[in-house]
């Protein structure tokens, strides 16, 4: 089967103001739609044709298939960051909330540490939330680095490329990343990764 392009959980009015209509059409219609495109058009008539967006992903890290990577994982880290957006403001409960604390202190120091190093951050890339071996950290990755170059498992995702935030913000990142942060991050799905305890998988 080829990749197809995710659909996004929510209608594309969902996150405004924070994230516009606009901003979504195009960065999902378009971007993500694209890596999805040249995603399957690299894979078609391979033995990655029937595979699986991870399988794809993790055999262009070991072929050193740098074109087929770019795309595969840019479809991956944008079918995540979606999942990663809610449109309802809420807060980390149980076990997440108590990892955060245990890692972090507070859940206000966990945000001030994703918006500085997401502002800190140069270039395109992404700033995750991430667990590994009983704790949280915050880590960045570059371009379409994905989960394939984290030292654990993704709990959530900040797109910083500037086709996630100059419709709304220009070149204001900090001011993005403090509204998605203060009232857009999907705690529940965060949760979810954590409690599962494995990679979250790109639906098929």
């Amino acid at each position: 089967m080829a990749i197809t392009l995710l659909p996004l959980p929510y209608a594309d009015t969902a996150l405004e103001p924070v994230v516009s209509a606009t901003t979504l059409q195009t960065h999902h219609g378009k971007h993500h739609n694209a890596y999805v495109v040249k995603t399957n058009a690299a894979i078609e008539g391979t033995d990655l044709a029937d595979a699986s967006l991870e399988a794809i992903v993790d055999a262009a890290v070991a072929k050193g298939d740098n074109g087929l990577f770019n795309n595969a994982a840019q479809t991956w880290n944008h079918g995540f960051y979606w999942h990663s957006l809610t449109a309802e403001a809420s807060a980390p409960e149980g076990d997440l909330a108590a990892a955060i604390d245990a890692s972090f202190g507070s859940l206000d120091a966990l945000k001030a540490e994703l918006a500085a190093q997401g502002t800190a951050h140069f270039a395109s890339g992404w700033v995750w939330l991430v667990a590994k071996d009983g704790k949280l950290s915050v880590e960045q990755t570059h371009d379409a680095a994905s989960y394939a170059d984290l030292s654990g498992n993704p709990l959530l995702v900040i797109d910083l490329w500037e086709h996630a935030y100059y419709v709304d913000y220009k070149n204001l990142r900090p001011d993005y990343l403090k509204q998605v942060i203060d009232g857009r991050l999907n705690w529940a799905f965060a949760a979810e990764n954590l409690s599962r305890g494995t990679l979250w998988t790109y639906p098929a």
